[in-house]
């Protein structure tokens, strides 16, 4: 059995790259777990994924904190439309995880900044996720 915290980010990847809206914001391969040394953007891209034992005396579980990063070139406001997208997608969302069930989903907050190295503009959505 693969870990929920990947299982988590495979179902995300899934709904997210099903979303027609989304796919029109970021086009076809905006997706990525990692941040590649590229000009296409826009793009969405995993940040971190922090993984907490959250097991009751019954039931296995696991607490995922994890971060999506929308990185425009457009803007700060190009950034949060992004973000505000996946937040639209994935707040209280039921997901399919395949060996495990999802209990919640939610987004904690977005933070957009400028980042001084490049010019270009991210907004990181955080959200938790609880498995069993």
């Amino acid at each position: 059995m693969t870990s929920p915290a990947n299982e988590l980010m495979t179902a995300i990847q899934t709904r997210l790259t099903a979303d027609a809206a989304l796919v029109a914001l970021i086009g076809p391969g905006g997706l990525s777990d990692r941040r590649v040394n590229r000009l296409d953007l826009p793009v969405v891209v995993v940040g971190s994924v922090e993984t907490r034992d959250f097991s009751t005396a019954t039931e296995a579980g696991a607490e995922i904190i994890f971060t999506l990063e929308a990185w425009s070139g457009e803007g700060r406001r190009a950034a949060e439309a992004i973000a505000e997208a996946l937040c639209s997608l994935l707040d209280n969302t039921d997901l399919a995880l395949s060996g495990r069930h999802l209990v919640s989903l939610r987004h904690r907050r977005t933070v957009s900044r400028r980042e001084p190295k490049t010019t270009f503009f991210v907004a990181e959505a955080s959200f938790r996720a609880v498995v069993e």
